[in-house]
């Protein structure tokens, strides 16, 4: 898994991984900055940890190849980006195209970007969400594996709204990523399945 920030949604899968019958488990943890919770998250919980930060390597290709082998050296079957706030680029697609799972707080393909909730209220919308997509070489363009919707309140401002989205989709990633990892999944095109 790989995270920027605070971790909630690894702690999701931590906790999930920990009951029996889940059938997946968070192998590492990589990140791009030191110092955030979501290293401390998997440090108690015993599992390894990495950081590639982009300001240690001469351009951002040779960052992207450093985190494909970083990865690499878990022999991860499914990677979580997750609050991952860099675009992984064609070294790390090359490694893992078609096993790089990401979530986004709205139903895309609308809102992609930054600032999802933002651009929802904005908008004036009166049903968001989230989506879990396979990643490809675009930003949130990857296709689609599961959506969940949430209401827009009247009253809603952009933190309000995205925090109910973050507890949605801490429940669409853990089961979605436990099907993955039971069923096994495959992409053709713009369509994901899980299981046969």
């Amino acid at each position: 898994m790989l995270a920027s920030g605070t971790g909630s949604n690894l702690q999701a899968l931590l906790d999930a991984s920990a009951t029996g019958g889940y059938g997946a488990r968070v192998v590492a943890v990589g990140a791009d900055r030191d110092g955030i919770a979501a290293l401390d998250r998997a440090r108690a919980a015993g599992v390894p940890a990495f950081v590639r930060r982009l300001g240690d390597f001469p351009d951002r290709a040779a960052w992207d190849q450093a985190l494909a082998a970083a990865c690499a050296e878990f022999a991860p079957d499914l990677i979580v980006l997750a609050g991952f706030m860099k675009l992984v680029g064609p070294a790390f697609l090359g490694a893992f195209g078609g096993k790089v799972i990401n979530t986004h707080p709205a139903l895309l393909p609308s809102f992609p970007g930054m600032h999802a909730a933002a651009d929802a209220v904005a908008y004036g919308v009166k049903l968001t969400g989230c989506t879990i997509f396979a990643v490809d070489a675009g930003t949130d363009t990857g296709p689609v594996i599961a959506q969940a919707a949430v209401p827009v309140h009247d009253d809603d401002d952009a933190a309000a709204l995205h925090e109910r989205i973050k507890v949605t989709e801490r429940a669409l990633l853990v089961g979605t990523v436990g099907r993955m990892v039971r069923e096994g999944w495959s992409v053709q095109g713009r369509k994901v399945r899980i299981g046969s």
